[in-house]
């Protein structure tokens, strides 16, 4: 009978995302590989494919059915992409360990073009993400966006297929998965602010199983900490698959900096904060963390007022 069972999304990167974690909670357990068990939940995200999140529910579709299986006692840790998990915790769950960070930044894929300036006018971009149409409609407002849904591979046929121009993906998956050859460039992350918690993973359990060992092997604390500044900057921004909101927190010696930012969907406006966090010391560093997210963002939300898309 397994120890510990893993609950995650069927989907190739996230099995990619789940081994790894498996492979480090045995190791920090001190248990075979065996007793660690990947446990493949099918999610509504998963099986809608053909819409943008945003008109059938938000990115919660890819974690609710997990969640519920954490709560009825089905697996015992969930392992989401940070940036799908929304900003509040569902009664009883909470994430106990968030690992070093992947690579955030958003990647430029093109069969035929190496950069998002090189594209012709009028180019094909395929995303589903509302918050990189307003970005690259900041710089490229005559660009053609097109919805692309998928799996990472299905998304790199379709860019190799020619049938768009370019697509747009998160570095930290392709990396994951082994696909990073496809990758053209890497766009700026001061053009293409990422998605609050881009690149890194988190590790959820019910509230009263944070005292293994694995909770702190595998909890990353500058990690944990600019994710918990970019958060805040969601909740305050109200971020979702219906809004266009970025939020990056990097960290320098004793000080992170957090930039955040919402945009108008179609490109023409962005308002945008940044601020700075010192003394990253003392057990209230993550609620300072916090704080800071939360009062940037609402700084920007209050330029910016709503600009949510309409379903």
């Amino acid at each position: 009978m397994a120890t510990i069972r893993i609950g995650t999304r069927r989907s190739a990167l996230a099995l990619a995302q789940s081994g790894m974690m498996q492979r480090a909670i045995a190791a920090a357990m001190d248990l075979p590989l065996e007793e660690v068990v990947l446990v493949e939940i099918v999610t509504t995200g998963d099986q809608i494919q053909d819409r943008r999140l945003m008109e059938v529910g938000g990115k919660a579709l890819f974690t609710k059915e997990i969640e519920e299986a954490l709560l009825d006692g089905r697996v015992d840790i969930a392992v989401h992409s940070m940036k799908d998990v929304p900003a509040e915790q569902p009664p009883g769950l909470t994430i106990a360990a968030i690992p070093e960070r992947e690579d955030a930044r958003d990647a430029f894929i093109s069969r035929d073009y190496d950069a998002l300036e090189r594209l012709p006018h009028g180019g094909r971009l395929g995303t589903a993400s509302l918050r990189r149409q307003a970005q690259a409609l900041a710089l490229r407002p005559d660009l053609q966006i097109e919805m692309l849904r998928g799996n990472i591979d299905t998304r790199l046929r379709r860019a190799a297929e020619g049938d768009f121009d370019a697509i747009l993906l998160a570095a930290s998956g392709l990396n994951r998965l082994g696909r990073s050859g496809a990758v053209r460039g890497f766009l700026s992350v001061d053009a293409f602010l990422p998605a609050p918690g881009q690149g890194a993973l988190a590790l959820q359990t019910r509230e009263g199983d944070t005292h293994h060992a694995w909770v702190p092997a595998m909890n990353h604390g500058p990690t944990a900490l600019a994710v918990a500044a970019e958060r805040g900057a969601m909740v305050a921004l109200e971020g979702s698959c219906r809004t266009a909101v970025g939020a990056h927190a990097h960290i320098e010696g004793d000080r992170l900096t957090l930039t955040t930012e919402m945009l108008a969907p179609d490109g023409t406006a962005r308002w945008r904060r940044a601020g700075d966090l010192t003394d990253l010391s003392g057990p209230d560093a993550m609620d300072r963390a916090r704080a800071l997210g939360l009062r940037l963002g609402h700084e920007v939300h209050a330029m910016a007022g709503d600009q949510q898309v309409a379903v």
